[in-house]
């Protein structure tokens, strides 16, 4: 699984990444992490709010930190 992160590396960034990879090893999942800081990129995805995920090329939430539970629902 491809789990990517969108944002500046602000703090709300850095929450969302935590969560997905606690969220990734509690489901037992193999994936690889790219956090994306490029602005210019975020039209690639859609993306118009950071911190945005996005698993295998699909954008699953963008605007918002997400609950350990919420993550785990879009990464399963």
């Amino acid at each position: 699984m491809k789990i990517q992160i969108l944002g500046s590396g602000c703090g709300k960034c850095q929450q969302l990444t935590a969560v997905a990879e606690q969220a990734a090893r509690d489901l037992g999942i193999r994936y690889d992490l790219e956090k994306v800081t490029d602005v210019k990129r975020y039209p690639e995805f859609g993306v118009m709010f950071t911190p945005a995920l996005v698993v295998d090329g699909v954008v699953r939430s963008s605007g918002k930190v997400l609950s350990l539970e919420e993550a785990k629902k879009l990464l399963s």
